[in-house]
This record gives C-alpha cells, structure tokens and sequence, in this order.
C-alpha cells in the first residue's frame, strides 16, 4: 500500500519559526511577571526583559494597549491618580455691622416745684423775705389770698388786684387761676411803682389803695 507524502510548504515552515518566537517572548514575559510577584524586591524588576519595562512604564502613567508579540496584546489598567487637592475654603464673609441710632436722651420731666402748696406759701419762695410781710399785707386787704377775687365796681381782679386783670398776661397766659404768675407780677408792680411792697404798703395806708 503506497503512503501519501504530505509536502509542507516552506511559508508554512516560516511561520512555525515565528510561532516558536513568539511563544518564547511570551514565556519569557510570563517568568518575569512571576518572579516580581513572588519575591516583591527591586532586584527583580530590574530582571524583566525591555518588553516587561515597557508594560510597567505604560501601567504607572496610562492605560494604552501594549503590543508585545505580533499575536500578544497586553491592556495595561490605569495607575490610580492622586486625589486632587481641596480647594481652599473661602474665606468668612465679615458680618455685616448694623449702626444703631444714638439712644434718645430721656425726656426731662418738668416739676413744679410749687405743686401742692397754697398762695400764700409760694409767695413765702419768691417775696425777698425782708419785704414777704408788707406783701402779706397788701394782699390780705386786696384780695384775702383769692386768685380769683374780682372787684365788682372796677373789675380789678386777683391778689394784686391788676386793674385791668389781663395786665398779669405778661407773665404768663395763665393769669386768671395761676397763683404763681399772680405773685409774680403783683411784685413786679410794686417794685416798679413804689420800690418794694414795704414801701407800697406805706402808700395804702395812706391813701386806702395802691
């Protein structure tokens, strides 16, 4: 029985000689990896062919396939990058100042400092003391101390008796029922026309009015 002679061409002789190639790089590539995992010291990296180089290189800054044999494609993984750093915080706004007004100075409340006392003892407060007992006399046969004594034939009215009574506005738009500005202007009268009370009273007593 006759054999069959099979004839291999020589490009396929070629391309198993490529194969073996190839297949040894891969090997090689293979033993290097697994001796950097087995011993994980320096010296072993600096055991990896050129190839190997290559890969660590491509790993440690992108991920790009690596082409190690015409039939080999290594995809290296991405090195982790380092975190980015924090943005520095802002800074705090300045709170915002509120100007208060000046506070309003406290209302000055007006006493009366004759409050509560009668005609005849605000008239002791303003009369000069020296002349207070001419006053008193004077007024006692005018008006009996009544603020509101009125003279029915002239009209005269107040402690004083100002004929006409308005004169007394010119110490205050209370004349009719303020016995202070009574007082007052009946003193005013008296030093004015006659020097003091004292010397009004010697000028009734002498002519029954002043």
């Amino acid at each position: 029985m006759s054999r069959l002679r099979l004839s291999i061409p020589e490009s396929i002789t070629a391309h198993k000689h490529k194969i073996a190639v190839a297949a040894a790089s891969c090997t090689a590539v293979t033993g290097a990896v697994v001796g950097v995992i087995a011993t994980g010291t320096p010296s072993a990296d600096a055991a990896i062919a050129p190839a190997a180089h290559t890969v660590s290189r491509s790993v440690a800054h992108r991920a790009v396939p690596v082409v190690v044999t015409p039939s080999t494609t290594v995809t290296a993984s991405s090195a982790p990058t380092s975190a980015k750093p924090s943005p520095p915080a802002a800074p705090h706004a300045a709170a915002p100042t509120t100007t208060k007004p000046p506070a309003a100075a406290p209302a000055v409340k007006h006493v009366d400092p004759y409050a509560g006392l009668t005609a005849y003892q605000i008239a002791e407060r303003i009369v000069p003391s020296s002349q207070f007992g001419c006053f008193d006399w004077i007024v006692t046969h005018e008006s009996g101390w009544s603020v509101t004594a009125t003279n029915q034939s002239s009209g005269a009215y107040g402690l004083g008796q100002a004929l006409p009574g308005d004169k007394m506005a010119s110490e205050g738009a209370d004349w009719r029922t303020d016995p202070v500005t009574q007082i007052k202007w009946t003193l005013h009268y008296m030093d004015g026309r006659y020097g003091s009370p004292c010397a009004a009273q010697s000028f009734w007593e002498a002519h029954n009015w002043y």
